[in-house]
């Protein structure tokens, strides 16, 4: 399993991932804008993510006329014990005051 670095832009994809639901999956294009970084990042941090098990890639299965077919991400159990341990070690990265326990800054 590779190991991944916990830089800025890596953090902000995961948040994206964190947040994302199966409702409301988390694809390329959605991280890009969400994370506000562009694709010649975001698409090797998911890929890195997949590689080391943090994450899984899926086709969109359904209809999808005028544009190209969708891969959705999202964390496995792995990826979700890292994020949270991302949280413990960087939590002003994912907008926590780590003086107040924890809660919104």
């Amino acid at each position: 399993m590779a190991s991944i670095r916990l830089t800025r832009p890596t953090l902000e994809v995961i948040k994206v991932l964190l947040a994302s639901t199966a409702d409301d999956p988390a694809w390329g294009l959605k991280i890009c804008e969400e994370a506000d970084l562009g694709s010649g990042t975001v698409y090797p941090i998911l890929e890195r993510l997949v590689d080391a098990g943090w994450a899984t890639r899926y086709e969109e299965t359904g209809e999808h006329p005028g544009r190209p077919k969708r891969y959705y991400y999202e964390l496995t159990a792995l990826g979700q014990r890292a994020a949270c341990q991302a949280r413990e070690q960087k939590p002003r990265l994912f907008g926590l005051n780590a003086a107040a326990g924890g809660g919104p800054a």
